[in-house]
């Protein structure tokens, strides 16, 4: 079986940053995914980080190379951080985008309760 760069970004979808996991936004949906080139059975994974300083970079490395791993026709993976371009957050999906979205109508209760404390105090 041949791998395409198709089935690599449907495996991408099952890993999460684990900043986002508890949202369900993929590393694909957050737009971390640079690039996916196959030669033969190798697959070279590009990504970039929301932030230079990313405490999850290991992380990431490590569960998007075990879940192409995987994948039929894969024999070896190889996840590279790149720099250029910076992750911006045009890059996030629609869906990642709603997800991410505050909800500022539960958020307006609280900020109404400190401002009467301020004003009160």
């Amino acid at each position: 079986m041949t791998i395409t760069k198709d089935d690599v970004i449907t495996a991408l979808r099952d890993c999460y940053d684990p900043c986002c996991r508890d949202r369900g936004i993929s590393v694909v949906d957050m737009g971390l995914i640079e690039d996916v080139t196959i030669t033969g059975r190798r697959v070279d994974i590009e990504i970039v980080l929301t932030s230079g300083w990313c405490p999850s970079v290991s992380i990431l490395h490590k569960m998007m190379k075990e879940r192409v791993e995987q994948c039929d026709g894969v024999d070896s993976v190889e996840v590279q951080v790149v720099w250029d371009p910076a992750w911006t957050m045009e890059r996030l999906s629609d869906s990642a985008r709603a997800k991410l979205t505050l909800p500022m109508d539960e958020l307006i209760p609280y900020r109404e309760k400190r401002l009467a404390a301020q004003e009160g105090g």
